[in-house]
């Protein structure tokens, strides 16, 4: 201090404040200062700096690494210590400039690494209201500091990836505002990402029982200019917020978000009829604007929606999805004079991070005109009935067998990156097999339904076509062999029902007892380890072979009851079928033709999906060779980091141990960007549910608790069994009704065992409707929000060929 004025480093007023003022004002203090540069109305106040609280925490012993381990040590050292005559004093004075002795003051926590993109921190640090008098602002600061190592806002920070010695904390001290109303406005709709509404949630007095969530506000949806589109009234019933006093606050909202330039979520104060301003920070997790879909869009929705469970990360993208997947579908599409749109099309991206799906829209060309005669071709070539020998599957075993047999550490960086290239070319023969037989395949399908129109029986179609065949089906009667050896011995009956699946595996790998059936686990994985646990299109996840838990998990659920007996909707719709008057003779046999060429069509589409997983798991293991080169030498923190790496970045690094600090620094950052905004979109879906599912879908009514579509028909009850994942497989018991997210070929096992399924997503082409079809299990896909609607132990009735599902 000079002349005993209080030193610019201990506090400063907001209205100096500037984004380039965040490290010794924080977050808060420097978005109040812009909004006071914008002209916007925002109580008067001032900021302790971070260097104040620098300044307290050396002289407390506080180091941030120990805090960050003991944080209620922490907590005491800063709250015990005295504050610094000169701070007092500097809190003094700024305090008189914001009126005479016994002004109301905020006292409000600003770290340096809260209300910035990505990372709200949301009621992370403390805010104290009302505070009045010199000694009750200085005791509120002082808790403000100690705020910054509660216990939330420690793993807070840890799961954003912010180091500890990386923060401080400024503290706002604002003038009260005697609100009549306050609430918290976003200016784009935080559920569907729409910018053209602003949402508000007012209530009367203080907005920190909105805040909170102390009462429950009046909600209304504004147009940007202040128009209300919807008003739901909060807990007492009257309106809160004047029509007038809405438009004022929309303009002041659209003026903060056009300074700032992104989103804002705003904190907002009435009195005396005028609007003020007390906070305003960057939307997190904000979902793109919503595509508009068209019909086509919608139709495909259901199928991509199965295939995109989780968010792609950057190396799936562009190491398998584009190279791999998308190249596949290309040739298929191309086979038939269609072009599939570009990858950048299909996923919407930020720095390389995957926000939104937008489902396809194929577009015809001047090449679909020849397209029929090109079908017919393949038709007569190509026969479904003999894929499986035809050379491009031997093509494709021998390159699957060698990429196997490689040693990926034995290879160089650049040896590496050419492997990439060999998995993703090996896929080539999976799309030219699928584009030369499923014409073949699937033709059948029409006629078959054409016949069972013409008769009345089209509700058999479904069950007629499921039966047959499939590699997913063997997998699962192998699973069904491992939990029938389980059930005949007790001792590993006894490991089975009281170990976690983990820990069943362990056991079965280590103890001598079990090293018969851990022979037979091995041989098991050899021949299906290759199948996906979480989508054919996410590369980077783990297989049953790279990690067995999962399978684990569902011979645990098996092995629980011996298994029903096998039921045969297939035979049984073929009985009905037939039985009927017109089949007989020739019309009888051209039938079950056409019901077997349909099943082979399905199998088809069934066992090339299990084909192309064989390149995954020598693919994931490629990856994860890269990412060990990159932490050995300290560019990434983990092998697995690497997956937030685009294979082109990859590509344009040099080896590893040619790699310099330069280089290394730019990895490790850019994926810990890429992994905070993973972090941050983490339950932000890929495409909002309401943006593809029928209108009502999932909404009960007429006495149902859900709907969505009617994917295989039947009627059963029984109790809920919500499984969100593979870990959670051994939790569902025979006879529960099956709810969960998605499922992929990995849940199947499950379906023998489930009175009935209910999914959030899918339609009737998915694989769990084709299974459950097979199985003769009742299914409801589609519904959107079973998950969150139903509960485990609750009695349902899944109705499959109505698409409802009711209490029992």
């Amino acid at each position: 201090m000079d002349d005993g004025a209080p030193s610019p480093s201990l506090t400063l007023p907001l209205g100096s404040l500037r984004t380039t003022d965040l490290p010794r004002a924080g977050g808060k203090g420097t978005n109040l200062g812009e909004l006071l540069s914008a002209g916007l109305p925002v109580p008067p106040g001032f900021v302790v700096t971070t260097a104040a609280y620098q300044a307290q925490a050396e002289a407390a012993g506080v180091v941030p690494e120990r805090a960050a381990k003991d944080p209620a040590a922490a907590r005491a050292a800063l709250e015990g210590e005295s504050l610094d005559p000169a701070l007092r004093d500097a809190i003094s004075l700024a305090l008189a400039t914001l009126g005479p002795a016994g002004t109301r003051v905020a006292v409000r926590s600003s770290a340096n690494a809260e209300d910035l993109p990505g990372a709200a921190f949301a009621g992370q640090q403390d805010t104290f209201l009302d505070v009045e008098g010199d000694e009750a602002v200085v005791d509120a600061v002082r808790r403000c500091w100690a705020s910054l190592w509660t216990d939330r806002a420690v793993q807070y920070r840890e799961r954003q990836g912010i180091a500890p010695a990386d923060v401080a904390i400024a503290v706002v001290v604002q003038r009260m505002v005697d609100a009549e109303a306050a609430g918290v406005l976003f200016t784009a709709n935080p559920l569907t990402g729409r910018r053209s509404e602003l949402v508000v949630d007012a209530a009367r007095g203080l907005g920190e029982a909105v805040v909170s969530g102390q009462v429950t506000p009046e909600h209304l949806v504004l147009n940007r200019d202040g128009e209300i589109r919807t008003r739901v009234p909060g807990q007492d019933g009257q309106p809160v917020l004047p029509e007038d006093s809405a438009k004022e606050l929309a303009a002041l909202a659209v003026r903060a978000e056009q300074h700032f330039g992104t989103p804002q979520d705003i904190e907002w104060a009435m009195a005396g009829g005028r609007i003020m301003l007390l906070q305003a920070r960057p939307m997190t997790a904000l979902p793109l604007e919503p595509p508009t879909l068209d019909g086509v869009q919608r139709v495909v929705a259901p199928f991509f929606l199965e295939m995109f469970t989780v968010r792609p990360y950057p190396l799936d993208i562009t190491g398998w999805l584009g190279p791999g997947i998308l190249r596949m579908l290309d040739l298929m599409a191309g086979s038939v004079g269609v072009r599939f749109p570009p990858l950048a099309e299909l996923l919407r991206e930020r720095d390389g991070v995957a926000l939104q799906l937008v489902p396809p829209q194929p577009r015809p060309t001047l090449s679909t005109i020849g397209a029929p005669l090109a079908l017919i071709r393949r038709v007569r070539r190509y026969r479904s009935e003999r894929w499986a020998e035809d050379p491009m599957v031997r093509d494709f075993a021998r390159a699957v067998e060698e990429l196997d047999a490689e040693d990926p550490s034995s290879l160089t960086w650049r040896e590496l990156l050419d492997r990439v290239n060999s998995c993703n070319e090996a896929m080539v023969s999976v799309g030219l097999l699928r584009a030369a037989y499923l014409p073949g395949a699937l033709l059948p399908l029409a006629p078959l339904r054409a016949l069972l129109a013409v008769i009345g029986l089209g509700r058999l179609a479904s069950a007629l076509v499921a039966g047959a065949p499939t590699s997913t089906r063997a997998g699962n009667d192998a699973l069904e062999a491992l939990a029938a050896v389980v059930r005949g011995d007790p001792t590993l009956a006894d490991a089975a029902r009281d170990l976690k699946p983990n820990e069943l595996l362990e056991a079965i790998r280590t103890r001598p007892e079990f090293a018969g059936f851990n022979a037979q686990l091995t041989a098991f994985l050899a021949e299906y380890g290759h199948r996906e646990s979480v989508s054919v299109v996410i590369a980077t996840a783990p297989s049953w072979r790279d990690d067995p838990t999962p399978v684990a998990a569902l011979i645990q659920s098996l092995a629980q009851t011996p298994p029903p007996e096998p039921a045969a909707p297939g035979e049984e719709a073929l009985r009905e079928l037939l039985a009927h008057p017109l089949m007989r003779g020739p019309a009888a046999r051209l039938a079950k033709e056409l019901v077997e060429a349909s099943q082979r069509g399905f199998a088809f589409r069934e066992d090339t999906h299990a084909l192309a997983t064989k390149v995954m798991p020598p693919l994931r293991a490629t990856f994860l060779e890269l990412g060990r080169r990159l932490s050995d030498v300290g560019a990434l923190a983990a092998p697995e980091d690497v997956f937030h790496l685009r294979l082109e970045e990859l590509r344009a690094l040099p080896e590893p141990q040619a790699t310099d600090d330069g280089d290394r620094s730019r990895v490790r950052e850019l994926a810990a960007r890429r992994a905070a905004l993973r972090r941050e979109y983490a339950h932000v879906p890929l495409l909002d549910l309401a943006a593809v599912l029928p209108c009502g879908a999932g909404q009960g009514s007429a006495g149902a608790l859900l709907t969505g579509t009617a994917a295989s028909g039947g009627v059963a009850e029984g109790p809920v069994r919500i499984i969100h994942g593979p870990a959670e497989f051994g939790e569902l018991r025979s006879g529960d009704v099956l709810v969960c997210p998605n499922t992929n070929p990995s849940w199947t096992p499950l379906f023998a065992r489930a009175a009935a399924i209910v999914v959030d997503t899918g339609g009737l082409g998915s694989h769990a409707a084709i299974v459950a079809r097979e199985y003769g299990v009742p299914a409801v896909m589609g519904t959107g929000r079973g998950t969150s609607v139903l509960t485990d132990g609750q009695r349902v009735r899944v109705d499959g060929s109505r698409g409802r599902v009711e209490a029992a």
